[in-house]
């Protein structure tokens, strides 16, 4: 069985080297190319806040390196697929193993594992890293690149609306009872006019209420500012509610993910984006096992017939092609107008069918 799919080992690890080296060699040059310019419109808001430095800048690059690694590397995989097999076809080595009895999926399939492989890791470099950098990012642009507050593990800048009362949390952190909310203002109400505010530094849920610390409160029709070191307010205000107030897919892991769109269906909340985005962390991932398929047309055909460019730029249409639909059905599945089943995963499947039917046509 191994035999029918890969022609050789030989062939096999020699195929998959030439194509890794390329596809990192691309994916450190974009990296770089895209970090500096993205420094370079950064910086200066970074440096406008009185006390950051040289380490803020470093920071910022950790926490902004894992974004754009996981957004370019299916692009540096389709790069590194269309530059090894337009070498090879220039170099005759596809034509010497296809007069050797290989066939065209033969010559893919080393590409077609090694990107298997590159899937794996990149979601779980997703899931784990780029997630935890995506969140400790957007809290720290929400302060524009002041102190960085705590790292929430439930969300930041959380609104709840609690009859005639608005509340704002700053940063959630914990589930369940043992959440804590930090900087907390709480704007009292009645038939639409500002009757007071309710201010403490944190607050955590005491089972039939919430116990607030630091606590300062201003009566607008009395214009006096009351503070007490804590205070109690007995409410029926499930903690849940600020733990689900504001859910977003890309700065989540897929368990957590998982279970709070269980909790918001529970709820009654829409949730179809986040299903939407849940789904595609595993076919977004796996999109790069597309790329080989998609650009394998720059390394068939004649070299000398002088239609090799042409070729390269239909492996590239092809593939941002796939990019373009992949991000437009995303989109629509977040306004709901496609089932996130179908938002996720039929860019992948219409892709992988209309390259397998252009290599089938022209190859086998």
């Amino acid at each position: 069985m191994i035999r029918r799919i890969f022609a050789s080992r030989q062939i096999a690890l020699y195929l998959s080297k030439l194509f890794v080296f390329r596809c990192f060699a691309v994916l450190a040059a974009l990296i770089f190319i895209l970090q500096t310019l993205d420094m370079l419109g950064e910086s200066g808001r970074i440096l406008a806040v009185k006390g950051n430095g040289q380490a803020e800048l470093f920071h910022y690059v950790l926490l902004r390196t894992p974004q754009l690694t996981a957004r370019f590397l299916p692009f540096a995989v389709l790069l590194g697929v269309l530059i090894t097999l337009s070498t090879l076809n220039q170099n005759s080595e596809i034509i010497s193993m296809k007069a050797a009895g290989i066939s065209a999926h033969q010559i893919l399939m080393p590409l077609i594992a090694s990107c298997f492989v590159i899937a794996c890791v990149s979601f779980v470099f997703n899931d784990r890293i780029v997630t935890r950098a995506t969140a400790r990012l957007d809290a720290w642009q929400a302060v524009d690149y002041g102190h960085p507050p705590p790292a929430a593990t439930s969300g930041v800048n959380i609104w709840v609306r609690d009859g005639d009362r608005l509340i704002h949390v700053s940063n959630v952190q914990g589930y369940g009872d043992k959440i804590r909310l930090s900087d907390i203002t709480v704007y009292h109400r009645i038939n639409k006019t500002l009757v007071s505010i309710l201010s403490a530094d944190d607050g955590v849920w005491t089972g039939h209420g919430w116990h607030l610390n630091h606590v300062k409160y201003f009566d607008v029709a009395k214009d006096s500012v009351t503070e007490k070191a804590v205070y109690d307010i007995n409410t029926d205000l499930p903690p849940e509610r600020f733990t689900l107030a504001d859910v977003k897919a890309e700065e989540k892991e897929v368990i957590p993910l998982y279970q709070a769109i269980r909790s918001l269906d529970a709820a009654g909340r829409p949730t179809d984006e986040l299903k939407a985005g849940l789904l595609h962390r595993f076919t977004g991932a796996f999109a790069v096992i597309l790329m080989p398929i998609l650009g394998s047309v720059a390394g068939f055909g004649l070299a000398r017939s002088g239609k090799l460019f042409v070729r390269i730029v239909i492996g590239m249409s092809l593939g941002f092609a796939y990019f373009v639909a992949d991000n437009f059905a995303l989109a629509m599945g977040n306004l709901g107008t496609y089932p996130p089943l179908l938002a996720a995963c039929a860019p992948f499947v219409l892709f992988f069918l209309i390259g397998e039917a252009v290599l089938v046509r022209t190859e086998e």
